[in-house]
């Protein structure tokens, strides 16, 4: 992948004028912001575009603007044949779909044998390539980080591993970047102590999770001090031994649900702190800042995202909180929505169709909640439809569980899409596609296939 990036980094240095194309996720704004970065440094302009989906008339817009070249940020690889004759180069981490017949110059880890849901994301092949343009770049493996954790690369292992590591060792010298083992609940820096525990879903925590009363008077069980001088305490607000007896006894709850061992080891793994961000808010720990960056992107504001990259914390910041606080409205709606339409079953997957009362941009958030809600039979991936602009959108998600017996996610939207003329790609356990209206039954009639297919040849 070095020696990709560097081949890439020879392309964009001679170029006057890029044209960075990026998904709209926190993998992809970080990733673009990796890239802007990347070019101010060498004196290139830019400009960008933050898409849902790499269709045929992206390209064809991209195509019309007959810029000197084209970089591709956390897409690309799955849409090689729309590329050609195009002057781009591509930053990916996604499961490419062709060979790359037109030599597009292209960084990404399935090429060489990783695993690009894991090893490494679209801003760490994005950040390969800056480091190759200047070594100077190293500053920007906080935003590789970010970008990783926002495509939730440590949740198979409980830390990142592969590619991802190196570029948290330049974080790490660069001042950037810091880790630690502790608890991972989503939260742990602006959330109360309730509140972290009410939401925690990985593991559940049997009589806590999704009880905000129970999880209140646990806490005084444990004889914690729940506020402080000004408002209610966090996780990071928490002593050493503090943080002891709540994991402790929450190991206990884990393992007396019968859960097993493996699921009580999940309380706790590696976390992503940025040590030049104030503590306590958003910004300092990457799970918190990912899920600010993906607020922005999925209410088509994937710009003011971008700006909390270049650096912005004034106004970028104010409206990033706002739509955070929007986003956390419409996941609530959505999933009253999911349990209101029901999910329905086939032999090897189960479903819902969230039709218009579902936004298309947060269907697979929605769906990956659901999923991993424990009310929900996780023995089969989740398909989820909404209505979009462009067709019906379908998110897919699986577990580690089923990509272990053979689930690939990914193939099954590229091999269903290529029935309806859709576009779909993306990762083993996650991965999503754009198909026409009306085509649903059939679709889920084919990918209800697929898996069985792919759970009947998985070894024993």
């Amino acid at each position: 992948m070095h020696s990709k990036a560097k081949t890439v980094a020879e392309t964009v240095r001679t170029c006057s004028e890029v044209k960075i194309c990026s998904h709209i996720d926190a993998d992809g704004i970080a990733a673009a912001g990796i890239a802007s970065h990347a070019l101010d440094g060498i004196g290139v302009d830019y400009s960008v575009v933050f898409v849902k989906n790499l269709d045929e008339k992206v390209v064809e817009d991209l195509k019309d603007e007959n810029k000197e070249l084209v970089w591709f940020t956390d897409l690309g690889s799955g849409s090689l044949e729309m590329l050609s004759g195009m002057d781009a180069v591509i930053t990916d981490h996604h499961v490419p779909s062709f060979v790359n017949q037109d030599r597009i110059p292209e960084v990404n880890p399935h090429r060489v044998g990783r695993d690009g849901s894991l090893d490494i994301s679209g801003a760490g092949a994005a950040y390969l390539v800056a480091v190759a343009l200047e070594k100077a770049n190293k500053d920007l493996a906080a935003l590789a980080i970010l970008g990783a954790v926002g495509d939730m690369q440590d949740q198979a292992n409980l830390r990142l591993v592969g590619t991802n590591r190196t570029i948290m060792e330049d974080g790490l010298r660069a001042g950037v970047l810091d880790w630690r083992t502790d608890a991972r609940f989503f939260g742990r820096e602006t959330r109360p102590l309730v509140k972290l525990l009410q939401y925690a879903n990985d593991p559940l925590i049997s009589g806590l999770s999704g009880d905000w009363n129970a999880c209140k008077e646990f806490l005084f069980s444990l004889g914690l001090q729940l506020r402080k001088d000004k408002g209610f305490r966090s996780w990071v607000d928490l002593n050493p031994w503090e943080k002891d007896r709540i994991l402790s006894e929450l190991r206990k709850i884990v393992l007396a649900s019968g859960q097993g061992p493996d699921a009580a080891d999940r309380l706790m793994g590696e976390v992503y702190l940025f040590p030049k961000e104030e503590q306590g808010t958003e910004l300092h720990e990457a799970k918190e800042f990912a899920t600010l960056l993906n607020s922005c992107g999925r209410y088509e504001k994937a710009e003011v995202g971008f700006a909390l990259c270049r650096g912005d914390r004034e106004e970028a910041l104010d409206s990033a909180m706002m739509l955070l606080k929007g986003h956390r409205g419409a996941l609530v709606s959505s999933l009253r929505v999911a349990n209101e339409v029901g999910i329905e079953r086939l032999e090897h997957i189960q479903y819902f169709h969230g039709g218009s009362r579902i936004l298309d941009s947060v269907i697979g958030i929605t769906a990956g909640m659901l999923l991993g809600s424990g009310d929900l039979d996780n023995s089969v991936p989740l398909f989820a439809f909404a209505n979009s602009d462009e067709g019906v959108k379908v998110s897919a998600r699986g577990t580690r569980e089923l990509v272990a017996k053979g689930l690939d996610l990914s193939s099954v939207m590229k091999t269903a899409c290529e029935r309806f003329e859709g576009v779909g790609g993306g990762h083993n356990i996650a991965a999503g596609a754009t198909i026409p209206n009306g085509s649903e039954e059939e679709f889920l009639e084919l990918a209800n296939e697929i898996v069985g297919n792919q759970m009947e040849k998985a070894p024993i």
